[in-house]
């Protein structure tokens, strides 16, 4: 008896592909096809034993296991393959002289306090002062007014307030604030500090046995929005930090490292101004 399109080796992609012919959904025939063509193509070209192929089956199911509503392993294994800054870089190509995006992270909240330009943002007392100030301009260099500039950091520690609830104050490190005709911004918050993404699991585990650290360089994160521009998600970096050529998550953009001035007999003790540059919508 003889069958054909029977899986062989040589023919493994066209066999699968062509199970595939029924999908009425253009998009999801075009994407599944060009991942079994390239996963097969991975397998083959490293010669993929069944007990490598094993192994990684029981990763996959340990990184599944150990997510939860606080915790999303998978994307920090997206993360630290360089696929999350990929597919952002893909999704966010803006026109010269914009403001860059960069991967959105984990520990941003949707009710973060509303704060009055110019306040503060620490408000468990640790860490080194710092005065974040600057303007939302468009490409042509006008302020926007009605931007709403929504920030959060770690602590002087490296954590997130939702990472501690109950050891830090609810909304530690954040606010959301609202520029003017003149757009600019400014508030008190202290100065970033690196950090490590949690490696207990799976991907930390993997991390190790590639020879890599699981830092990331002290930053800022931004989500700036305004009515006719699109959505800026992104970070400042601390000019200097030791991991701004290694960060885990390859999220470290040149134009994003900021500058950090010390400020001298004042009671803030940093200054670190940066302009945002909206795409319009």
């Amino acid at each position: 008896m003889s069958l054909t399109g029977t899986f062989t080796e040589a023919t493994s992609v066209e066999t699968v592909n062509a199970r595939h012919a029924a999908c009425t959904n253009p998009r999801l025939a075009e994407v599944m096809s060009a991942l079994v063509r390239h996963l097969h193509d991975f397998a083959k070209e490293v010669h993929l034993t069944q007990a490598e192929w094993g192994l990684a089956i029981d990763f996959l199911t340990r990184t599944g296991q150990i997510c939860s509503g606080q915790r999303q392993e998978f994307i920090l294994l997206s993360d630290v393959l360089g696929l999350s800054m990929l597919v952002d870089a893909i999704g966010n190509r803006r026109p010269a002289g914009a403001t860059e995006n960069t991967v959105f992270g984990p520990f941003h909240v949707d009710d973060a306090p509303r704060r009055q330009m110019g306040e503060t943002i620490c408000l468990d007392g640790k860490g080194e002062s710092c005065l974040f100030e600057g303007r939302v301009l468009d490409l042509e260099g006008k302020p926007v007014a009605g931007a709403t500039v929504d920030v959060w950091s770690d602590n002087a520690e490296g954590f997130y307030d939702v990472q501690q609830p109950g050891i830090q104050p609810k909304g530690n490190n954040r606010g959301v604030f609202v520029t003017g005709e003149d757009g600019r911004y400014a508030f008190i918050g202290i100065k970033p500090v690196s950090y490590p993404i949690p490696d207990d699991g799976p991907v930390g585990q993997m991390l190790a046995q590639l020879g890599r650290h699981p830092y990331r360089p002290a930053h800022m994160h931004y989500l700036v929005t305004a009515p006719g521009y699109q959505r800026l998600v992104t970070h400042t970096f601390v000019g200097g930090d030791a991991y701004l050529a290694s960060d885990a998550v390859f999220g470290v953009k040149a134009s994003l490292i900021a500058p950090y001035e010390r400020l001298e007999g004042q009671a803030t003790q940093w200054r670190s101004p940066f302009d945002f540059v909206l795409a319009p919508a």
